[in-house]
């Protein structure tokens, strides 16, 4: 089963390659991973599923952990539900079809996992923050998306690029300027942010 389990998950990632999927890179996985299990967290909200991967690898690192997780796109998420099952993980990973910002959801969790569309970081941190159980953790992805948030905006080409970059400052600002968290982003994968409840 040990064997079935990392050629699985190689197969994942291999899928997210070819597929041009966007999945946390590994120093980043290893950081949520470490936190999960040094905070002891046992129920995550995450936004953003894609096809598994790191609703996966985080409830590979804790046999108590359980996930929910929101995907708006049909095609990953049907990705994904086959290789939560295919792992044995779907009485810990229960996943929504869904745009998150349409999504009300009654429970509380020790964790938010950000990791969806970059541009909406504020409305889902606003939406979601009810959620969250005092002494609870929001966790953010893609910070210095792909290194472009310490670029000068003018040496981005892309407009689009420019536009989720500027938000993605704007998201920054918005931690920094939050009373009610404290935030540090890491200097991690792709940069994470861990806003945690005063």
């Amino acid at each position: 089963m040990v064997n079935d389990k990392y050629s699985k998950i190689k197969q994942i990632k291999e899928y997210a390659l070819v597929n041009k999927i966007p999945i946390m890179q590994d120093e980043g996985l290893d950081f949520l991973t470490t936190f999960i299990i040094k905070h002891q967290i046992k129920h995550v909200l995450e936004l953003g599923t894609a096809i598994g991967y790191s609703a996966i690898m985080m409830a590979l690192c804790s046999p108590d952990l359980k996930i929910t997780s929101i995907e708006r796109d049909e095609k990953r998420y049907l990705e994904a539900l086959k290789n939560i099952k295919e792992l044995h993980l779907e009485d810990r990973i229960t996943l929504i079809f869904n745009d998150a910002l349409n999504v009300k959801i009654d429970d509380s969790f020790d964790l938010i996992f950000i990791d969806a569309a970059k541009s909406q970081n504020i409305k889902f941190f606003e939406l979601f923050e009810r959620n969250l159980k005092d002494n609870g953790y929001i966790i953010t992805d893609n910070m210095y998306f792909h290194g472009l948030v310490q670029k000068n905006e003018k040496e981005i080409v892309s407009r689009n690029v420019r536009g989720i970059v500027k938000k993605i400052k704007n998201y920054i600002a918005f931690l920094k300027d939050n009373d009610k968290y404290d935030t540090t982003i890491y200097d991690v994968g792709d940069g994470i942010a861990v806003s945690s409840k005063k």
